[in-house]
């Protein structure tokens, strides 16, 4: 079972916990990691959404860049250890880890891509859990990858391709 908290920060506004449920469950369903829906471990996902200076100190603190971003990850397992410790967790619970989402940089892109703040939302946590799970795009290999895994994910949510080929400006590589 996949459980989601979210806490949502001013400017943030409406109900978003079934939005980040519906997300995250629909990421760890769609890779090699959907046993862990189905286990008897409690698998915990926290998802963030606030302002940009609370991500920009985030950003700056863990990863040294002096600029807020649209969605940073946080994973508590490393994903070669995802199966042995939800199998060997003493209490049941899995920690899979942080999502931290900025309300400008995501609301400013998704004016600029011409898609809802809610849609936006989706298919950032979507790609925060892949981050959750292991996911990188750090190589070409690794973004067309993790591109194809989020464009399948979001079909299967009745959502927008993010990686349309006629806006080249917004791809894997261009997360942060």
């Amino acid at each position: 079972m996949i459980d989601v908290a979210v806490q949502a920060e001013a400017p943030w506004q409406g109900d978003w916990e079934e939005l980040a449920k519906t997300a995250c469950e629909a990421a760890v369903l769609s890779t090699p990691h959907a046993e862990l829906a189905a286990s008897s471990a409690l698998v915990e996902i926290s998802v963030r959404l606030t302002s940009d200076a609370e991500v920009h100190q985030l950003n700056l603190q863990y990863r040294g860049k002096d600029k807020p971003t649209n969605v940073l990850s946080f994973p508590m397992v490393q994903a070669d250890l995802l199966e042995t410790v939800s199998q060997n967790s003493d209490d049941g619970e899995l920690l899979l880890g942080d999502i931290v989402l900025a309300h400008g940089v995501c609301a400013g892109e998704a004016a600029e891509k011409g898609v809802s703040l809610d849609a936006h939302a989706t298919h950032l946590i979507v790609h925060g859990t892949l981050h959750l799970l292991g996911y990188d795009h750090q190589g070409s290999a690794e973004a067309e990858h993790m591109e194809s895994l989020e464009r399948d994910i979001l079909a299967r949510l009745g959502l927008h391709d993010p990686y349309h080929r006629d806006e080249p400006e917004f791809d894997a590589r261009g997360f942060e």
